[in-house]
């Protein structure tokens, strides 16, 4: 069968601050705590610095960073292991499981993009950092409210989690897409956008409704004009260095970015260098 390669065919979706929760706010709630039950205060920047890696490599990034392993070994007589990590793990899934039911509501304007990219013959695939435990969680509600992705894969679908591009090839496979140039990666984390580079997607970054800017769309709605701009601008920053081709403030604003891309697939250009 012959492909036309210069037409997109997927878009593949992350989760947590992307399609729901404005702010990617689960997890971080959850590693905080999990850190203070051990005497060991981390800031919100600290637990979400890593975010959108697989929650045990997330969690080890967190522990290896300088000031959280030198404040580990102080309050816990060692440096923290790989028992310790598991531990940290373990006890993360239920926490994490309780809190998504709080957290797991569908973005405004979702379900509408997604309507619309179907009308345009665009398969929908998924990733997140997530387990298949708490992906059982998320998809129910999300379907309720209007969003259902044709595949989701998580942290135990892939050898390696974000950076590596394996959980997006894991998805065009069971999309049945190729090649990766026809497909954009939409995602909140300059892991998530690393990790679309490497699969050779187009990538799209998220800066309000993301993990960059961290909060609610109450709390957002409340700044002052000009700190909103400051966040989503260093969110953005983050995300351009991570090589995102484009930058928006919510994955609902995605269709025109989508006719750009068209444009320049049909001129010839690939989502390289």
């Amino acid at each position: 069968m012959s492909r036309n390669v210069n037409r997109l065919s997927a878009v593949l979706f992350d989760w947590a601050g992307t399609t729901i929760d404005h702010g990617s706010r689960a997890p971080a709630i959850v590693i905080r705590e999990l850190f203070g039950r051990r005497g060991i205060e981390i800031t919100t920047a600290q637990a979400r610095e890593p975010m959108g890696m697989a929650k045990r490599a997330h969690l080890a990034a967190v522990a290896a960073m300088p000031e959280v392993a030198a404040a580990w070994t102080e309050q816990r007589g060692g440096p923290c292991s790989e028992a310790d990590i598991d531990a940290l793990y373990a006890e993360f899934l239920p926490m994490q499981k309780r809190i998504l039911h709080e957290h797991s509501d569908v973005l405004d304007g979702i379900p509408e993009v997604v309507a619309a990219c179907r009308r345009r013959s665009l398969r929908i695939g998924s990733t997140t950092g997530y387990t298949r435990e708490l992906i059982e969680v998320i998809v129910p509600i999300a379907r309720s409210q209007g969003y259902e992705a044709d595949c989701v894969f998580g942290a135990e679908d892939a050898p390696q989690g974000r950076p590596a591009p394996y959980l997006l090839f894991e998805a065009a496979k069971a999309l049945g897409v190729y090649p990766l140039w026809t497909t954009v990666a939409v995602d909140d984390t300059p892991v998530g956008i690393a990790a679309g580079r490497n699969a050779g997607c187009w990538t799209v970054g998220i800066t309000r409704t993301g993990n960059g800017v961290g909060l609610s769309a109450t709390e957002f709605a409340a700044l002052p004009a000009e700190e909103a701009r400051r966040l989503c601008e260093v969110a953005a920053s983050q995300l351009q260095a991570a090589g995102a081709h484009f930058i928006l403030e919510s994955a609902a604003d995605l269709l025109p970015v989508l006719d750009e891309i068209e444009r320049r697939l049909q001129a010839g250009e690939l989502p390289v260098g």
